[in-house]
């Protein structure tokens, strides 16, 4: 027992002697320098770079700070109180080397005597607990006054660099932010979130002030010392602006800085002020305001990009692909607009990652849910209503959200005058589903699930229906901070149903699908700033269902007829590389190889060499089995960018992409409708491939307020499907011997100016563009206009847009909009002729005339609730009027014979003015 007293005095003694005498800590190292003239952001920076203190205080309250002193070997609290000995500032230092400065009251570093032994009340009545810090200072203080120590502390600081990345989120609801700048001043570095809110940026190892911008939050900074990689995950607040104006300053510049061009990003503010036929926000009303895109028809929204066809545009929801984006015979775009979260448009330089489709590439995103709390959202317009709900599941590591939206819009048919009209019956739904799990710091699941269905029957007994269904998997895991990847599988599926049962005798069913199948895998590697490397593969897997007719009812004596189903797999792989060479110079190389083969069961026709492809030609017929490789078809997709900077507030950019395009719609409508079928290429329709060459000059004003842009295009295209006079395309069962494939090139030059910012804001665009097909063939029952360039059915040499926002207050906001085009080509009957006693029409040639030019002014005013934080609902109402005056739009022109005369029409869809009103919510 003695012994063990012994050896207990012993290790008591050793403490005491390796024990610092009080006031001898380490941080207490007297401190010495010249402190003369500077602001007080630079004395604390010298102080932390020669000490372990840390310093705490808000930047606005020490900006009147000058430090003018000169000391030596004195220690830090004798320093503070000679500086501000005689001003409002205090300081306090804790046991840990943090050092808190504040102006308006004390701050105590260590508990009062008796805390854990009075009472709650006692404490709040205590005059020493008033001189803690309360809840809101402490939140002021951070964390835009904290520091942040990152990675593996060590001091001195290492030389050289590390990455941090993490995720930018919203501060009250949890998601994702897209597109949010983060950035230094100096050295001037930065990069911008992706559309999982995802970022990476590598900086030199030491102290820096990380600054934070994007549209609708408020700017924000946080103050890191930066010892080896780690993650670091940023929140942002919403902006409610107090200012009369609307101010956005998020990306800014990147039309001048970024590489890509020929890319427009829509944000759902934009989409919500831009007037509709019938009151409800619509992404794809908003993308046809955009330079370089068109469309053929009043109510369509169907897409003409560039010269394309309509089916050369790649739209995808999550990453699955939508095969119809309309509702309602168009009047409605297929997307929610309480879900979208982003929605980008790529016109030109087209992302390696993407294909598939010739023209362009339409990727919206839906958002991630409320991961804090429980909200919905909502909206009633004449014709439709919607409601979505999301919150967490598991507060912070789950989430959901769902959005139903449905018409009623049968009540309006009812009032038409036309008797016959108001049996008639329309009505659509479409309900998404999206769920977010966080697994942890490193893996994120999301699940997304879409469905839509539209019935409608206009004066007659024939009913139309047609539904779209997605579902979408994905599993993002980081692998370090400078790499990820994304798998992601999804499923595409559209069909349509004609149906009549007025005559049970001769009553039918025609229908047709489509089923898409598909996986891949996404990296992407950041090794610098300066350089950034996208990687991947994909596989999908197509079915078909060109048509089957067939009896409907036990009276029926139709006939069954099925085109047999067609299937196909096409996979790719491809790289891209972003480099930036020097501050002015930037390159973007990437390559896709993609190879496609149409698979079994199918009987393939074989038609006689040199001889147009009729039935009168078929010479052989071959037969493969299940998953037999019939034909096959591959190649290089080549994705080429460059940037060069004028100056600061201009740039030159320059691209070039080929894109490979393996299956195709054939429609007898220039604008989708739901009676188009799909096709496959086979042995006998070869797929399409086009390139297209583009040169662009951007240009700012000094605080880019102000975009200029003009843009100019040249694109050819190959093996472009084209029709014969007269061909039918429905249960046609050798669909080759209707169509003629023809070349196609599509040039125009697109200019734009934008003004984001004040009260007034939006753009004006104006587009010049020709797109022309030419077939060649040495059989004349294949050749339109004897072999020479005709106008395609969506060319459009002029169109003009001019977008409109002006807010009043902060409750008030009126939008004006009036766009103009040039008509589009038709066909018409020039004269007549007899034959074996009939009198027959004489055509012009392919498209040579065209309908009368078409514009539109459209009006809408947005009236706010009143702001009151506490509330059971915020609301607003939009009330619009489109076809502002009353224009008569000619939708199409046909002609009929009257008392021996042919007579020509116009059918406009809107011929007058079409007001609405829509009550939106939020709780």
């Amino acid at each position: 027992m003695a012994q063990l007293y012994r050896v207990c005095l012993l290790f008591l003694g050793l403490f005491c002697i390796l024990l610092p005498a009080p006031g001898q800590t380490p941080a207490d190292k007297p401190i010495s320098g010249d402190f003369s003239n500077l602001r007080f952001e630079q004395f604390v920076q010298r102080i932390e770079s020669q000490t372990p203190y840390r310093f705490f205080y808000t930047p606005s309250d020490a900006d009147s700070i000058t430090v003018d002193i000169r000391v030596e070997k004195q220690p830090l609290r004798a320093i503070l109180q000679q500086l501000f000995n005689g001003s409002k500032y205090t300081f306090a230092i804790d046991n840990q080397q943090r050092v808190y400065i504040t102006s308006s009251r004390p701050i105590r570093t260590e508990l009062p005597i008796g805390f854990f032994i009075r009472g709650r009340s006692e404490i709040g009545n205590d005059s020493t607990a008033a001189s803690y810090l309360t809840e809101s200072q402490t939140k002021r203080i951070e964390p835009e006054t904290k520091v942040y120590e990152i990675g593996k502390r060590s001091t001195p600081i290492r030389p050289g660099r590390a990455t941090i990345s993490g995720y930018v989120r919203n501060l009250s609801s949890g998601e994702p932010i897209v597109g949010a700048a983060i950035y230094l001043d100096n050295p001037r570095v930065g990069t911008i979130s992706d559309q999982f809110g995802y970022y990476s940026i590598t900086l030199p190892r030491g102290r820096h002030e990380v600054k934070l911008r994007s549209i609708g939050l408020k700017d924000t900074r946080r103050r890191i010392i930066l010892y080896t990689d780690g993650k670091f995950d940023l929140e942002m607040e919403d902006d409610v602006i107090a200012l009369k104006e609307v101010v956005i300053e998020a990306e800014k510049d990147k039309n001048i800085s970024g590489l890509q061009m020929g890319q427009e990003r829509v944000d759902i503010k934009s989409i919500k002020q831009v007037p509709t036929a019938l009151g409800e926000a619509d992404l794809l009303r908003v993308i046809q305001t955009l330079p370089g895109v068109k469309t053929v028809g009043e109510s369509s929204t169907g897409l003409n990009v560039r010269g394309g066809a309509t089916d050369q545009n790649l739209i995808l929801y999550n990453d699955a692909t939508i095969y119809n984006s309309s509702h309602l015979f168009g009047f409605f775009s297929a997307f929610n607009p309480d879900m979208i979260k982003s929605a980008e448009l790529y016109k030109s330089a087209i992302p390696s990652r993407f294909g598939g489709r010739l023209s362009s590439v339409l990727d919206v995103q839906t958002r991630d849910g409320n991961k804090k709390k429980f909200v919905g959202s909502g909206g009633i317009g004449l014709l439709t209503g919607r409601l979505t709900l999301e919150g967490p599941i598991l507060k912070d590591k789950t989430s959901f959200i769902v959005g139903l939206r449905s018409s009623y819009s049968d009540w309006l048919l009812k009032q038409l005058q036309n008797a016959s009209f108001q049996k008639s019956q329309a009505q659509f739904y479409d309900l998404n589903l999206h769920i977010t799990h966080d697994v942890n710091e490193k893996n994120t699941i999301y699940l997304t699930g879409y469905m839509s269905r539209d019935q409608f029957k206009l004066n007659s007994d024939t009913s139309y229906r047609y539904q779209n269904q997605t579902a979408t998997l994905k599993w993002k895991h980081i692998i370090t901070n400078k790499l990820y990847s994304v798998f992601t599988g999804s499923y595409s599926g559209y069909k349509y149903d004609v149906s009549s049962e007025k005559n049970p005798v001769n009553a039918y069913q025609l229908a047709f699908s489509i089923k898409q199948s598909q996986v891949k895998a996404d990296f992407n590697y950041y090794p610098t700033n300066q350089h950034a490397v996208d990687f991947g593969i994909s596989s999908t897997h197509y079915s078909i269902s060109p048509g089957t007719f067939g009896p409907k009812g036990n009276e029926s004596l139709i006939l069954p007829d099925v085109v047999p189903t067609e299937q196909a797999l096409e996979s790719a792989a491809y790289i891209g590389d972003r480099f930036d060479i020097s501050p002015k110079l930037s390159v973007s190389a990437g390559l896709r190889y993609s190879l496609y083969s149409f698979l079994g069961p199918s009987s393939v026709f074989q038609y006689a060499p040199g001889m147009p492809k009729t039935v009168n030609t078929i010479i052989d017929t071959l037969t493969y089995g299940t998953n037999k490789a019939i034909s096959t078809y591959h190649g290089a997709e080549y994705r080429l960018a460059i940037r060069y900077a004028l100056s600061n507030t201009a740039s030159l950019k320059a691209s070039f992409n080929r894109t490979r395009q393996y299956i195709q719609m054939l429609s007898n409508t220039t604008v989708i409708s739901p009676t188009d079928i799909w096709k496959l290429s086979d042995p006998n329709i070869k797929p399409q491939v086009g390139d297209q060459y583009a040169v662009g000059i951007y240009k700012n004003n000094r605080t880019n307020t102000i975009e200029l842009s003009v843009e100019a295009y040249y694109k050819t295209m190959q093996n472009m499907l084209d029709y014969r006079s007269g061909a039918s395309l429905i249960l046609n069962h050798h669909i080759e011997t209707d169509v003629v494939q023809a070349e196609g090139k599509a040039y125009g030059v697109e200019f734009l100016v934008k003004k984001m910012t004040g009260k007034l804001n939006g753009w004006v665009s104006y587009t010049y563009a020709r797109t022309l097909l030419r077939t060649s063939s040495l059989n004349n029952s294949e050749t339109i206009n004897q072999g020479n360039y005709y106008p395609s059915s969506y060319d459009k040499p002029h169109d003009f847009t001019m977008i409109s926002n002006y807010k009043i207050n902060r409750r008030f906001s009126l939008s004006l909009n009036f766009t103009y085009s040039t008509g589009r080509p038709i066909t018409l009957p020039v004269g007549k002729y007899i034959l074996d006693n009939a009198a027959r029409l004489l055509y012009s040639e392919r498209n040579q005339y065209r309908i009368p030019d078409y514009y539109r002014a459209d009006f809408a005013m947005n009236i706010e609730g009143n702001h009151k934080v506490k509330k059971l609902a915020h609301s607003s109402w939009t009330v619009s009027i489109y076809n502002l005056l009353g224009r008569h739009n000619a939708y199409s022109v046909y002609f009929k014979s009257e008392n021996g005369r042919i007579n020509g029409y116009q059918l406009s869809i809107f011929g007058n003015p079409i007001p609405s009103i829509t009550y939106n919510f939020r709780f």
